[in-house]
């Protein structure tokens, strides 16, 4: 085998797992999925720290919950970007507003406060 050969071989061999795999970088974010952050607060906009976040898929009307911290924040991550969702606290037996994030609505981050009435 000539030279030239041998070297054009172990280039093919070193460059073939790198094309295999390359993916790209708006694929692996649409398979992320949707971002669901915010904030719960009091009406003059004060955190409200154990509040309880309630997700629930409309469709499959699966809930996901999540306790906020001193700052009043929640994070949902990787949700589906075709379902919608339907979000809202409780805060000692008081409850936000119910807001819907939409399948249509096509930001990859989407930032919803909830105020609860502590009064």
């Amino acid at each position: 085998m000539k030279k030239s050969n041998i070297v054009a071989l172990v280039l093919l061999l070193a460059i073939l797992p790198a094309a295999f795999s390359y993916t790209p970088k708006d694929k692996d974010k649409a398979q992320a999925g949707r971002l669901l952050t915010g904030k719960v607060v009091d009406r003059g906009d004060g955190p409200l720290s154990d509040s309880v976040v309630y997700l629930s898929d409309t469709r499959t009307h699966a809930v996901k919950t999540y306790i906020t911290g001193a700052d009043g924040a929640y994070h949902f991550p990787a949700l589906s970007l075709n379902t919608d969702y339907e979000i809202y606290a409780q805060y000692k037996g008081k409850k936000s507003d119910t807001k819907t994030v939409s399948q249509f609505d096509n930001r990859q981050q989407v930032n919803i406060n909830l105020r609860v009435d502590t009064r």
